[in-house]
């Protein structure tokens, strides 16, 4: 951005303010909001290995049930480096976390709903707590532009092709 732009902007957003109007910035996507967390970091290399990143950029809306670090750290390592070999296996897990629309927690009814990756989830509220299948929301409700993300903490595992 050239000198002269900056004074601009910086100038209109000064007046602006001293208007009382607040400058918001852009609503993230899914894919920046995650992105923008450190405990995501493992889901986010692997959304990118997967070529994912723009999907989740996309229109949406999405809900993402997204593992934490700790929940990929529990995996046991020869399926994390399974994961990383086979690109489509990747594809089918990460998209396995993501059902259409968005259903914030206190959304959520107890049943089955259809992932992106094709199979059915179970999901499940008590109170303020959420399950889908048998992972736990440690955060829900975290807000982006083309749906939300609840951090969960394990990592879930689609079922075995017949």
């Amino acid at each position: 951005m050239n000198p002269t732009t900056r004074t601009i902007l910086t100038t209109t957003a000064a007046m602006l303010a001293l208007a009382g109007c607040a400058i918001t910035p852009a609503p993230k996507t899914i894919a920046d909001t995650t992105a923008a967390s450190p405990e995501l970091s493992t889901l986010n290399r692997l959304v990118a290995e997967a070529g994912l990143g723009e999907t989740l950029r996309g229109g949406g809306p999405y809900t993402v049930f997204a593992p934490s670090d700790a929940a990929f750290n529990a995996m046991p390592k020869a399926t994390l480096e399974a994961l990383g070999r086979d690109k489509e296996l990747l594809k089918s897990v990460l998209s396995y976390h993501v059902v259409p629309g968005k259903v914030m927690a206190e959304s959520v009814r107890n049943g089955n709903v259809q992932t992106v990756q094709g199979e059915n989830v179970a999901l499940s509220r008590a109170g303020s707590f959420v399950t889908i299948e048998d992972a736990l929301v440690t955060q829900p409700n975290v807000d982006a532009s083309n749906g939300v993300v609840h951090v969960i903490d394990k990592v879930l595992m689609p079922p075995k092709k017949k």
